[in-house]
């Protein structure tokens, strides 16, 4: 058995960003200095490579936005897809965890959203960052849930259901 330590490559997908985070083997995940804007699948494969060689990172987690009643949609379907293609060019392992809830519950954890400097709304700028740092901490729960064994997804059972709910 090897002594060199799993590190583990959070991943929020979104349709326009991506969240990350990093954890080595059970301890705390920590947020990267960095949210990515999304590309295509080979454009984000090309920036994930350089972060997980950086970050020494042993293998992916993916949350996976499964709707409420915890069927497949469209977001859960493009997901799978973007993941399996990223796992195969970084040649990682890949590991799906249920995300239902993940940027609500990211959202709750930041607190509430400052104001802006005149008492009103936020700016751009300041609406944007809290929206990388809700991506952020929505990875970095990822990672967390991933310890919890009852929300680790195998894409393959789903894929038998998706199959059977279309026949």
């Amino acid at each position: 058995m090897s002594d060199t330590p799993r590190r583990f490559l959070g991943i929020d997908l979104g349709e326009r960003r991506i969240g990350l985070a990093i954890r080595e083997d059970a301890s705390a995940p920590r947020g990267l200095p960095t949210m990515m804007r999304r590309a295509t699948a080979l454009a984000d494969s090309d920036r994930l490579r350089t972060i997980a060689a950086e970050g020494r990172v042993t293998e992916l987690v993916v949350g996976l936005p499964l709707n409420s009643d915890g069927s497949v949609g469209p977001q859960a379907t493009a997901t799978l897809r973007w993941a399996t293609e990223v796992a195969h060019a970084l040649q990682l392992p890949i590991t799906f965890v249920d995300e239902r809830y993940s940027s609500q519950r990211a959202e709750a954890s930041l607190g509430r959203a400052a104001r802006g400097s005149n008492g009103g709304a936020p700016g751009p700028a300041r609406r944007e960052a809290r929206r990388a740092a809700i991506d952020q901490e929505a990875a970095r729960l990822i990672l967390e849930d991933a310890l919890n064994p009852e929300l680790l997804i195998d894409p393959a059972v789903l894929a038998v259901g998706m199959r059977e709910s279309a026949t």
